[in-house]
């Protein structure tokens, strides 16, 4: 393995990538899948890279999610045939949407009678459709038990002649502001209530509707999945430092982390400066316990071309500007970094880094490009 954190190795902030740690989560969520009879249609906004979606066909996935019409026509371009945009559909995109619906299996979302109505009038090709819930989250989608807008939508689809109904989806995105698996067992049990009383109703209307969820939290943690057709989750591929806060999973389990160069040290304050700020993390922040103050990444230390977590509450990154990392520690930490060091940092929210950064670089020194 080549030593990445030797001088000259590394000089901008660079988002590292554990391959086999990435592949393991990979396989975990597959399995659970495969356990409980689920489809796996993983979400690659997190990673949005064709070489880890290689990863995903080791481990017999053929269907993804998307969150944009321009990533499908990526995953498109790269052989993948059945693809899930879980966005409300974008009526602007009408070319788009005509072009990717000839090439590949797709799978947009609607909520609304216009959005179906103008879909009907301006396709050639017949494209699947799944109803958006609320089932909590209170982002956009129906409330589950408004039987009135639901009836006339799916009414609107039933005319369309050309949009096949697929069936329910949700996103239980509350569930990244639970704390304990109690909170996530109860987010779970609510969002999948409301999914499966829809199927009761509608299924006799529509034999093959399905069901499909696709929070990480509730997929990581939760056994329980009757009923259920579909998992979409995204972020586990990588996890986070919100997802460890949420309990759904270890440190050890987060695939992804900044390598940020020390640019000056504060002894006054006990403060590393970093190249690294929020262009590159974003300005997601996480409070790991009440009453403190928030982070916006922690520290992890860089041991034989890999790093390992430490003490999260005692060195992490306590203040970002444009470019700007400001990194609170301990002084055994301080006095180990000198100016021109690289210091690894475990994101709060390895989506929007890794949408951010743009590109990987393995332990092994092999860079890995994205969308």
């Amino acid at each position: 393995m080549n030593d990445l954190f030797s001088e000259g190795s590394i000089s901008n902030p660079t988002l590292l990538l554990d391959e086999a740690t990435c592949k393991q989560n990979i396989r975990r969520m597959a399995e659970k899948a495969k356990r409980h009879d689920l489809v796996f249609r993983p979400h690659f906004k997190t990673h949005q890279s064709l070489h880890i979606g290689q990863w995903f066909k080791a481990v017999g996935v053929d269907k993804i999610t998307v969150s944009s019409l321009a990533m499908a026509e990526y995953f498109s371009e790269g052989g993948w045939e059945d693809i899930t945009v879980a966005f409300p559909v974008n009526l602007r995109e009408i070319e788009r949407i005509r072009k990717l619906a000839s090439a590949v299996r797709l799978n947009l979302l609607v909520e609304s009678v216009a959005s179906v109505e103008f879909l009907s009038e301006n396709l050639d090709t017949p494209v699947q459709v799944f109803i958006k819930i609320d089932s909590g989250y209170h982002r956009t989608g129906i409330l589950a038990d408004d039987t009135q807008k639901l009836g006339a939508v799916l009414g609107a689809i039933e005319r369309s002649g050309i949009l096949n109904f697929s069936g329910f989806l949700t996103h239980a995105g509350h569930s990244y502001g639970a704390r304990s698996h109690k909170e996530i067992a109860e987010i779970h049990a609510s969002s999948t209530g409301a999914l499966k009383k829809l199927k009761d109703t509608y299924q006799s209307q529509f034999p093959g509707l399905i069901l499909s969820i696709g929070d990480t939290p509730t997929c990581s943690v939760m056994e329980d999945f009757e009923g259920i057709d579909e998992i979409r989750p995204g972020n586990f591929v990588f996890y986070d430092l919100v997802q460890y806060a949420i309990g759904a999973c270890h440190l050890d389990d987060i695939a992804v982390a900044m390598a940020c160069p020390v640019v000056a040290k504060h002894e006054e304050r006990q403060e590393l400066i970093v190249y690294g700020g929020g262009v590159h993390f974003s300005k997601d922040q996480l409070v790991l316990k009440h009453g403190t103050k928030p982070i916006f990444g922690a520290v992890a230390d860089h041991k034989e071309g890999n790093w390992i977590a430490g003490d999260l509450t005692r060195n992490y990154v306590s203040k970002l500007s444009q470019e700007h990392g400001t990194i609170k520690v301990e002084k055994e930490v301080f006095d180990r970094y000198d100016i021109g060091s690289i210091i690894v940092i475990l994101p709060v929210h390895s989506c929007l880094t890794a949408n951010l950064m743009k590109s990987y670089l393995t332990l092994e020194g092999n860079e890995v490009d994205r969308f």
